[in-house]
C-alpha cells in the first residue's frame, strides 16, 4: 500500500500545472481568474488530475434531467489534448479559454475536433449523429418542446445538406468552417453545443 501511495504522490507532483506565466501566455484568462479556476479545480480534484469517470460524475451534476455520460466522454476526449486519459489543470484551462474567450475560428476548430470522434480529420454522419444523440440524451426527455426520437437524425441530415458541399459524405474542417460562418442557422444550432460546456 505504501508503494501505491508513493506512486500516487509522484503522479500528482508530475502533473502540477504549468507555471502561471506560461498559462497566462497560453490562455486569455487573467492571473486572478487562473488562480480562482485552479482553486476550484483542486477542490474537485485534489490530486491535480481528473480521470474520465470523475469528469463524468462532475459533469452529470449539471444535467440531472438526462444522461450526460456519453457526451461527457466526448468532452473529456476533447479536453484531453495529449490523449493520456487524464486531465490536468493545463488541459482543462487551455480548452476552457478557447471555448469562453477564443475567436470564432478557434471555437469552430474545437467543435470540429469534438465531432471528429476518430480524429481522422473528417466528420462523418455517423460521428455527428453520435454527438447529437448524446446531446439529446443529456438534455433529457423533459425538454420543451418534447423531442422526437428521430430529431437527432434530422438535425444531422440538415447539417450535412449545408456542410457537405461536394457531396462526398464527409465534412472537412474547411467545409465545416465555411458553412458555419456563412449560415446563421448553423451558428445558432452551434449555440446548443456551446451551452453544454
Amino acid at each position: 500500500a505504501d508503494s501505491g501511495d508513493a506512486e500516487l504522490e509522484l503522479s500528482a507532483v508530475r502533473h502540477q500545472p504549468e507555471e502561471l506565466e506560461q498559462l497566462l501566455a497560453q490562455t486569455k484568462f487573467t492571473k486572478k481568474e487562473l488562480q480562482s479556476l485552479y482553486r476550484g479545480f483542486k477542490n474537485e480534484c485534489p490530486s491535480g488530475l481528473v480521470d474520465e469517470e470523475t469528469f463524468k460524475l462532475i459533469y452529470s451534476q449539471f444535467f440531472p434531467q438526462g444522461d450526460a455520460s456519453t457526451y461527457a466522454h466526448f468532452l473529456f476526449d476533447a479536453f484531453d489534448a495529449d490523449g493520456n486519459g487524464a486531465l490536468c489543470f493545463q488541459d482543462f484551462v487551455v480548452g476552457l479559454s478557447v471555448l469562453l474567450r477564443g475567436t470564432v475560428h478557434q471555437k469552430l476548430k474545437w467543435a470540429f475536433d469534438l465531432y471528429d470522434i476518430n480524429k481522422d480529420g473528417y466528420i462523418t454522419k455517423e460521428e455527428m449523429l453520435e454527438i447529437m444523440k448524446s446531446i439529446y440524451d443529456m438534455m433529457g426527455r423533459c425538454t420543451q418542446p418534447p423531442l422526437r426520437d428521430n430529431t437527432p437524425t434530422e438535425h444531422v441530415e440538415l447539417f450535412f445538406q449545408k456542410m457537405d458541399r461536394n457531396g462526398d459524405g464527409i465534412v472537412t474542417f474547411e467545409e465545416f468552417l465555411e458553412a458555419c460562418q456563412k449560415d446563421e442557422d448553423i451558428m445558432n444550432s452551434m449555440k446548443i453545443f456551446e451551452n453544454t460546456i
